[in-house]
């Protein structure tokens, strides 16, 4: 199956963030490295480059948008899951051009792909109860 540019810029962007929340080091250090250890050709790279650089810039904004809906803190989530609730959240926030479902839908299969056994029946809990507020108008 063809993946899509803004499929692999997703998980990039996650392998990313993931990376920056374990060694806290520089978002641009962190982007280069996934850079220079990845073909990009195949990649949207404004996509990912906006989502990095949005979630490590937006971390603590990000968290207090999803927490209302995790059932725990932020806090005790692995860190996949975390990476990926983040991500998803400034895309429900940022990227209100892209469907709900659609980010929904990517979520879910990131947590398939990284994440534990069952992590995307709580990442898709989780989003589902957030973008009624997240996204009312397309809830709605």
């Amino acid at each position: 199956m063809k993946v899509s540019p803004r499929r692999r810029a997703r998980e990039l962007a996650l392998q990313g963030v993931y990376s920056w929340q374990m060694t806290n080091n520089a978002v641009e250090q962190v982007e280069l490295a996934l850079a220079t250890s990845n073909d990009m050709k195949k990649v949207d790279m404004r996509f990912f480059q906006g989502l990095l650089r949005g979630v490590v810039k937006s971390a603590p904004e990000l968290d207090d948008k999803i927490r209302p809906y995790l059932g725990r803190l932020p806090e005790e989530l692995d860190p996949i899951e975390k990476a990926i609730l983040r991500l998803a959240t400034f895309e429900l926030t940022q990227h209100v051009e892209v469907p709900y479902k659609v980010v929904i839908n990517e979520a879910i299969e990131l947590a398939k792909a990284f994440g534990a056994e069952d992590s995307h029946k709580f990442i898709n809990g989780a989003l589902d109860k957030a973008v009624r507020t997240l996204r009312p108008h397309e809830r709605g």
